[in-house]
């Protein structure tokens, strides 16, 4: 293909295209953010398999474990690859550049591109583990978020949605306009009906996480110590209506049970440990879907400045929990807690009072509205500080090779 001058094209929060050299210099960036350990662990470094690992959390997770833990194993991601008319997902691109950081870093990483939630999928990561490093998993982190999952069994394919449970809710959110203006505005959500949760839960719960689990378990690729975290979220009282207490909370509590299962199975048969870890505020593809999420996240950006701890940064506990570098520090309900900065009662109480006062007139001055629009932009690889949007960039960018 030959390369062109890409420029954002938007629909709100989603963009058209994602440009290659951005998403490149964005993972160099988290690479650099990320805290490097006093030392990395002696021979080959531990095998781990990241699912969810192009986006979000499941990227970070993935370029800390590379840089933090010194992992090599396998990341799983579904991302859609460049046309004539279209670029590739961000997050092909992106997969592309941590491909590029693990080569140089020496470690052996195989990136794979399919369904998480198939069996094939599964097969395919079984037989790399036995083949390619010697039969032997050491961790898994989950952090898929999708709007839609097949189940294996059956063939049914389930549809979550964003939606409170059993009244309507009411909730301000962030827009903005063609030219960058933003605009607070009321949006009203009906509450979820039918079976609005169940299908939800059948997506975004732990069935898919235990069912690996199973999966590799069963092909005997667990090793003595394996330890398992899949990511979430819970968030403040200001969104709980749509999301913690909403449909999405049901599968996360779905999923925080799932994660109790398996911590008793895994220690009972290989000494190991099941976790959810629960994450602090970002800005990702997934969170601006969520009504209400991305006012909440310009508020408290507007609190807390560069306070904020970026994703990166809380992968690298995680992985130095999971990996026996730090010990695990759970909650009440056996939860790892990297979101304590977030919600802080005085953090809170402070991104209350904005949430109360903003209005289209006020936000600017509440609001860190210029963090958000820059955040929005560099996940599809735009606004990335060192780039040069004027040059034309190759968009053909290949999947990283297995074999290499």
């Amino acid at each position: 293909m030959t390369p062109r001058v890409l420029t954002p094209r938007n629909r709100g929060f989603l963009f058209l295209d994602a440009h290659p050299a951005g998403c490149r210099q964005l993972v160099t960036d988290m690479w650099g953010a990320c805290p490097a350990p006093a030392r990395l662990p002696d021979g080959d470094g531990p095998v781990a398999l990241v699912i969810g690992s192009s986006a979000g959390y499941g990227l970070a997770a993935t370029v800390a474990g590379l840089k933090r833990a010194g992992v090599r194993g396998i990341a799983v991601s579904f991302e859609k690859a460049p046309t004539e008319r279209r670029t590739a997902t961000a997050g092909w691109y992106r997969t592309a550049a941590t491909a590029e950081l693990a080569r140089a870093a020496g470690r052996d990483l195989v990136f794979l591109n399919g369904d998480a939630f198939s069996d094939p999928m599964k097969d395919q990561v079984a037989e790399l583990l036995q083949e390619r490093f010697g039969g032997r998993l050491d961790h898994l982190v989950y952090s898929v978020a999708a709007p839609r999952r097949t189940d294996p069994d059956t063939g049914t394919t389930y549809a979550s949605v964003l939606k409170p449970i059993g009244r309507t809710a009411r909730t301000r959110t962030l827009v903005f306009d063609g030219e960058g203006a933003a605009e607070v505005r009321e949006v009203e959500t009906a509450p979820a009906e039918g079976d609005d949760i169940e299908q939800t839960v059948a997506v975004m719960g732990g069935a898919d996480w235990a069912r690996w689990i199973d999966h590799l378990a069963g092909r005997g690729l667990l090793a003595e110590g394996f330890t398992t975290a899949a990511l979430s979220y819970i968030g403040s009282p200001l969104t709980e209506a749509i999301y913690r207490k909403g449909t999405i909370g049901a599968a996360k509590a779905q999923l925080e049970a799932t994660a109790r299962t398996l911590d008793e199975r895994l220690g009972r048969e290989l000494g190991g440990r099941a976790v959810t870890s629960v994450n602090g505020a970002a800005v990702t593809q997934s969170s601006t879907a969520v009504p209400g999420i991305a006012l909440y996240t310009g508020l408290l950006r507007g609190v807390l400045g560069e306070g904020m701890v970026p994703p990166v940064h809380q992968l690298a506990t995680l992985w130095d929990q999971l990996t026996g570098a730090a010990p695990l520090a759970l909650d009440e309900e056996g939860r790892v807690r990297l979101d304590g900065w977030e919600l802080a009662d005085a953090v809170q109480a402070a991104v209350a009072e904005r949430w109360r006062a903003a209005t289209t007139d006020t936000v600017a001055g509440l609001a860190d509205l210029d963090w958000f629009r820059a955040e929005v932009q560099r996940l599809y690889g735009f606004g990335v500080p060192g780039v040069d949007y004027t040059a034309p960039v190759a968009t053909d960018v290949p999947w990283p090779d297995a074999t290499a």
